[in-house]
């Protein structure tokens, strides 16, 4: 089986960034369509979170659009959007990269437990600290692998290509 799947950059980064990048080579290699939305113009405005709630539009827009199966992936505050289009349209699979648990008064929820959900996190990372993401893949029964690296997991891009490749094929 394959499906789409929708990659969304963190907070000022963009959809050309290196784990972007990485992740939609991984579809190319497994034959997943992909996509990269560029949320740059909505970080810009209302600092330091840009516009959280537009960022959701898009995103929900995007997937509403899409007959077939689809995953969510995404890098920071490409995993919170994520997370909560999740609650809003079916989705396949999320695939979150160094996810915010909370955001300025912004709760991360899942529908349900059922929903595939992969987390890659780093165990140094300075603005979401791995104990929270941990205890909260625990409450979701995510996978979840932490790595030795900090909130960009600079050193661990291939690695977060190839943990998508698996849980892309774990869906099949």
């Amino acid at each position: 089986m394959s499906g789409h799947v929708i990659i969304s950059h963190g907070l000022n980064s963009g959809p050309d960034a290196t784990k972007a990048t990485a992740l939609a080579q991984a579809c190319d290699l497994l034959g997943w369509s992909c996509e990269r939305p560029d949320y740059r113009d909505l970080d810009t405005v209302m600092p330091p979170l840009g516009d959280v709630q537009s960022r959701i539009a898009r995103l929900q827009e995007l997937t509403a659009a899409i007959n077939g199966p689809v995953v969510l992936a995404g890098s920071s505050m490409g995993a919170f959007i994520s997370a909560q289009v999740s609650l809003r349209m079916p989705v396949r699979g999320l695939f979150l990269m160094a996810p915010p648990i909370s955001l300025e008064g912004h709760e991360m929820r899942l529908q349900t437990s059922a929903v595939p959900l992969s987390i890659v996190h780093g165990w140094h990372d300075e603005l979401i600290p791995a104990d929270d993401v941990a205890q909260w893949a625990k409450h979701h029964q995510a996978r979840i692998c932490l790595v030795n690296d900090d909130h960009r997991l600079g050193a661990h891009v291939d690695f977060c290509a190839q943990q998508f490749a698996l849980f892309l094929g774990g869906l099949s």
